[in-house]
């Protein structure tokens, strides 16, 4: 019987570990994937307080050692359910592995968004990718294509034009939705060709990716444009259906709680880019983690009076 178990090791989860394990709770991490979540693929971090300029990776990392220094613990399982009990909750995972806990906060994150295009799916991994620095380096020196307008796009633009011959950047209006210093750094790169207005609609190739037909919305015309992958970047959408008996969702499927990140469960948590809120930043996520943590614990505290 854990006093938290925490659903996801992203920056929120792991920011609750460290919170309640130095509260003086027994703390245990789960998550599907490795720790880190989507900071891992940020090459560079630059607007977290303190840190300076680091990598994602290495960021993810040094929150894990804080956290499994302090005591948390970290199973390698997907929170498949959980059920309310008289003590706390049973939570089931992928592995056929039920874990009792006294409070769950659940910091599941996001997924990437689809492109919706037809033979999407058929085309993964065989040059379309969800992941420019994990699959950027197969396609040195070499034409890529990055469709979305947001910070995603901007930034794996941004490290695509270190590695790549040609980056172009598909986005559906006129202007970018992403932070204007990212924008403008772009821009003065001149391996960098802005494909505004335009969104895509028939993927080439075959059985590798050669290309992609875009349209432009105000003209109507397409256009042919030759490379060797495409970069999907139109962000993340949640998967917290599994938990909508205790905890409400929006209309989008994310967390209907607050910043105070309760839900209407008592002892059931939110926390993190799940969480319906304007923001999903790297520190909004480490903000609700700790907020999820000392709301456990002071909620633990209560119940051992």
């Amino acid at each position: 019987m854990y006093d938290i178990l925490i659903a996801g090791a992203g920056p929120a989860g792991m920011t609750a570990a460290i919170y309640g394990a130095r509260g003086g709770k027994s703390v245990l991490m789960l998550d599907k994937m490795n720790y880190g979540g989507q900071i891992v693929n940020t090459p560079e971090v630059e607007n977290y307080p303190g840190t300076g300029r680091v990598s994602g990776f290495q960021l993810a990392q040094d929150m894990y050692d804080q956290a499994t220094g302090l005591g948390a613990g970290m199973d390698y399982a997907e929170v498949t359910g959980i059920e309310k009990t008289e003590d706390g909750f049973l939570v089931h995972s992928s592995f056929g592995t039920d874990y009792e806990a006294k409070t769950v906060i659940l910091a599941t994150g996001v997924k990437s968004r689809l492109a919706g295009l037809e033979r999407e799916e058929q085309m993964t991994g065989a040059g379309i990718s969800y992941c420019a620095t994990c699959d950027g380096a197969f396609f040195r020196k070499k034409d890529v294509i990055v469709l979305g307008g947001g910070n995603t796009a901007l930034e794996d633009a941004e490290y695509l034009t270190n590695i790549c011959n040609k980056v172009y950047l598909v986005h559906r209006r006129d202007k970018f939705r992403g932070e204007e210093i990212a924008v403008k750094r772009l821009a003065a790169k001149e391996n960098v060709e802005f494909v505004l207005d335009s969104v895509p609609v028939e993927i080439l190739g075959e059985p590798k990716v050669t290309g992609l037909v875009v349209k432009n919305l105000k003209t109507e015309e397409t256009r042919e444009i030759p490379a060797s992958a495409v970069f999907v970047a139109y962000g993340r959408v949640p998967e917290n259906g599994a938990f909508a008996d205790l905890a409400e969702l929006d209309g989008a499927g994310f967390f209907a709680a607050k910043e105070d990140c309760l839900t209407g469960t008592p002892g059931l948590f939110v926390a993190g880019d799940a969480r319906a809120k304007v923001r999903r930043q790297l520190v909004t996520a480490t903000a609700d983690g700790a907020t999820a943590a000392m709301a456990a614990i002071d909620y633990l505290n209560a119940l051992e009076g």
